[in-house]
């Protein structure tokens, strides 16, 4: 996000010492608005919710600086491909390498082990500009808090805007060419015919721009109803707010002859009225960016168009210097302050206070100062006569030395992992009789082991049920119908439900192998196998998750398996409900479901979600390797969330449908760890570790055996 092009000189241009020549002094000002707009929905996300919006305004100038420079000094060769790909990236190059290299320094010194491994894929991404699409395939949800912990998840914005500059010269080298073919073949060559040419250059830019803007609008009005995580980083769903400045750049000068005055002023006006309007209305629960965007886009576009030096205009106010100087220091502040912001959480060992906060915003300032004045500028312009190449060099070099420094946090990991995962298995091959759940069901052994935990935390951040998940474990594609088998024993049982349900896969597996059973899989990631639709981002979703509900209970009901195990979470709320409201309509759909299920003669075991953490447990452990109790609370400390499931199992009455818990092998009477027996207990912040539930097999095949005896 850098809206740093080169931009066309203006009337009014303030020559005072200092102030930054050649630049419209409004859009340094929404330059300023926009990072401004970011860093407070970073820094307070209640105050301004909609800040996000300060990313669309960044695009649209930058579309509109960058196409009014291509079509001053359109591309004829090659070399001048070269040459403006060289001058993106001495601009905007070096500041970013600077940042990401403190960033992957700064992430081994003071964050968990368990985060090392995800930045560092995120610190590549990042330095090879694709840092968008690794989120949006891994379904980063941009508006989620807890899902923004990567000091370099911002860079997704930088990313677009590289593709971006690396497509839309080629487009403008494309236009330059066609009218210069086609005065070559009538055979213009003087003044006048130049004048033309260079006419015709614009108009066709124009149209092929416009073209651009509308397809591209399309795409992320479809895209956003949806994907809405994967549309908010994608560049086709981005690219038209690029374009539209772009499409801007080619009106050049219309608004100053039109909009003169105070009608200009007022355009101004309206479109600042815009941007701040959405900053503050826009929620997470917005749909974005889709249509919603036109409002902060347009707003945008309405200050750039209007180009007002009325004095009762927005550049009264935003020409003053401290304004201008943030708008010129406004890429470093945002390379800066996210990472910020991400990591003093885990050297100060705690959530950002006020007091923080305000830390942050004065380091970010003081750093953006310094970045600007002894980065951005230093590599800005190349010596007299220096060859495009050097440019290349230097930035190939860069690239390859920050990837190199931030792919050591992942290589450590995995060498670890390694290693951990050697030691794990020698553990359970020794047969600890203490280990795990064990100590919670012996009750004589110790729940808290000083020597080392199993699996390490690193390790415990993947320690989930053994599936291919791409066969087995739909995620967010709920219009899929996947099921897997594990063994081949006479006695067939159905696993059923959510990933709530895959995490006792391990101890089915593990009991299966020894007592012959053959375990089938119908899990899928958050949806719910219930009549009672849930509600999710988008109403495809919802319909497909309920479809998916509907198969599973085909598949399993009546006499296809001697039993149907089923266990679940309730993490969407149901259809026309708020999470808060959800209890009952939840478990009135699960009593329909289990009732059907139980009147076509299927055996059903319903399995209590456990008693679950408020943080995240192998993070925890990482940070407190030698006071595992911080890792640890009363039950009524950790999240004990209803379960509608084991609820409807208790109401419906019938012989078939039974249901079992057992928080009794996750905490004791008074006290949940994250590490019971020299085992860490979760992988996550609710889902049992794969280690963990192996330990619990033995002490589940009792209430299992019951259940299927139910079906002889």
């Amino acid at each position: 996000m850098t809206a740093s092009a080169e931009a066309p000189p203006r009337r009014g241009t303030d020559s005072r010492p200092g102030a930054p020549s050649g630049l419209r002094k409004d859009i340094q000002g929404l330059r300023a608005l926009a990072v401004t707009l970011v860093v407070l929905f970073h820094l307070w996300p209640g105050t301004i919710s909609g800040g996000y919006v300060g990313v669309d305004v960044f695009l649209v100038i930058s579309g509109y600086l960058i196409t009014t420079h291509l079509l001053r000094k359109p591309p004829r060769t090659s070399h001048d491909l070269w040459a403006f790909w060289a001058r993106r990236l001495r601009r905007l190059l070096p500041a970013s390498l600077v940042v990401l290299a403190t960033t992957a320094v700064a992430t081994r010194l003071v964050a968990p082990s368990t985060a090392w491994e995800e930045i560092s894929r995120q610190i590549i991404a990042s330095t090879l500009y694709v840092q968008n699409w690794a989120l949006a395939s891994s379904s980063v949800d941009y508006m989620d808090a807890g899902a923004m912990s990567s000091p370099v998840q911002h860079f997704w914005s930088l990313s677009v805007e590289e593709q971006f500059y690396l497509l839309w010269p080629l487009l403008i080298f494309f236009v330059t060419w066609v009218v210069h073919r086609r005065r070559t073949r009538i055979g213009a060559g003087g003044p006048g015919d130049a004048a033309a040419g260079d006419l015709s250059l614009v108009r066709l830019a124009r149209t092929l721009i416009g073209a651009v803007v509308l397809l591209s609008l399309g795409i992320s009005v479809w895209v956003t109803a949806v994907q809405p995580a994967a549309a908010y980083f994608i560049t086709p769903t981005r690219m038209w707010e690029l374009a539209l400045g772009g499409l801007i750049a080619t009106l050049a000068g219309t608004g100053a002859r039109v909009l003169h005055g105070i009608t200009g002023a007022l355009l101004a006006w309206a479109g600042i009225a815009a941007v701040l309007l959405s900053a503050w209305w826009y929620t997470s629960a917005t749909p974005f960016p889709g249509a919603a965007a036109l409002v902060p886009v347009l707003g945008t576009a309405a200050v750039i168009v209007a180009d007002s030096d009325h004095h009762l205009s927005p550049t009264a106010l935003l020409r003053h210097r401290p304004v201008q100087w943030l708008g010129d220091v406004s890429y470093s502040v945002y390379l800066w302050h996210w990472p910020l912001i991400a990591l003093l959480p885990y050297a100060s060992g705690g959530d950002l206070g006020v007091l923080d906060n305000v830390v942050v915003l004065a380091a970010t300032l003081a750093l953006a100062g310094l970045t600007k004045v002894h980065v951005e500028d230093r590599f800005r312009f190349l010596r007299p006569q220096a060859p495009v190449r050097y440019s290349y060099q230097l930035s190939a070099a860069g690239m390859v030395a920050v990837a190199v420094l931030g792919s050591v946090g992942w290589t450590e990991t995995e060498v670890r992992n390694e290693v951990a995962k050697k030691e794990l298995a020698a553990v359970e091959q020794e047969e600890t009789p203490c280990l795990g759940a064990a100590a919670l069901a012996k009750g004589a052994c110790t729940v808290a082991p000083d020597g080392e935990v199993v699996p390490t935390p690193e390790l415990a951040k993947k320690d989930k049920a053994d599936i291919d998940e791409d066969e087995c474990f739909p995620e967010g594609r709920y219009d899929q119908r996947l099921s897997c088998s594990f063994g081949s024993g006479g006695t067939k049982i159905a696993l059923v439900g959510n990933s709530h349900a895959r995490h006792w896969l391990p101890a089915l597996r593990e009991l299966g192998k020894e007592k012959g059973w053959t375990i089938d899989t119908y899990i899928i990631s958050r949806c719910a196998a219930t009549d009672a639709k849930q509600e999710f981002d988008t109403d495809k979703k919802s319909e497909d998750c309920h479809d998916w509900g509907q198969w599973a209970q085909e598949e399993t009901k009546g006499d296809a398996y001697d039993l149907v195990i089923t266990s679940e979470r309730q993490s969407a709320p149901i259809d026309g409900y708020s999470r808060a409201d959800s209890g009952p309509p939840a478990t009135e759909g699960y009593e329909s479901y289990l009732s059907t299920w139980a009147e076509a003669g299927t055996n059903v075991l319903a399995i209590k979600d456990p008693t679950k953490p408020t943080f995240d447990v192998p993070e925890c452990v990482a940070e407190n390797p030698d006071d595992l109790e911080e890792c640890s609370g009363s039950p009524e400390e950790w999240k004990v969330d209803p379960d509608p499931l084991v609820e409807a199992a208790k109401n419906v009455d019938h012989d078939n449908v039974s249901q079992v818990s057992f928080d009794d092998l996750v905490c004791s009477s008074d006290r949940c760890r994250g590490v019971t027996g020299g085992v860490i207990t979760y992988y996550d912040s609710s889902h049992l570790s794969a280690t963990y539930v192996k330990t619990m097999a033995p002490y589940m095949a009792g209430p299992i055996e019951r259940a299927l005896a139910k079906g002889d």
